[in-house]
């Protein structure tokens, strides 16, 4: 796979709109453990490379353990994730894949039950954020740092 650009460098005045997001999220009050798992379901479900290549490494980096990074996908049949960070996943998939669900109200009452309001709006705009990092490094096929490596040895 082939980069296609570099929006970094095409329209840095965006981007940096995007990093100011992005930290806002970060430092919203919202557990670093669970932005990093929101993080990598969205990406797992968008088959962003990227950005798993980067949560699942800020996780670990964090004290995540492999064993809910690995079961991650398939969160609803582990007990390894707590209530509050069942609920942010379910609206993670509920609002990543948005044009088939709808944000269901059971989807969203479940949230409501573990987050306030400002968390539910942090939370909101958390999955936003990385839907559109999702979209901005598989639109234009931005390459992980591990593909760097196989590319270069590869020439």
């Amino acid at each position: 796979m082939t980069a296609r650009l570099n929006p970094y460098a095409a329209a840095p005045e965006v981007i940096k709109a995007m990093l100011g997001l992005e930290e806002a999220v970060a430092s919203s009050g919202l557990e670093h453990s669970l932005i990093e798992l929101v993080k990598t379901r969205a990406s797992q479900i968008n088959g962003c490379a990227f950005c798993l290549h980067m949560h699942t490494q800020d996780a670990r980096r964090a004290g995540e353990s492999e064993e809910r990074l690995h079961l991650l996908a398939a969160w609803r049949e582990s007990s390894l994730y707590t209530p509050r960070e069942r609920a942010a996943l379910a609206w993670t998939e509920a609002l990543t894949l948005v044009a088939q669900t709808g944000a269901p109200d059971a989807d969203y009452e479940a949230m409501r039950e573990a987050f306030d309001e400002a968390e539910a709006v942090k939370l909101t705009m958390l999955i936003g954020a990385i839907n559109v990092w999702n979209r901005l490094a598989v639109g234009f096929r931005s390459q992980h740092p591990k593909a760097w490596s196989a590319a270069k040895a590869a020439a």
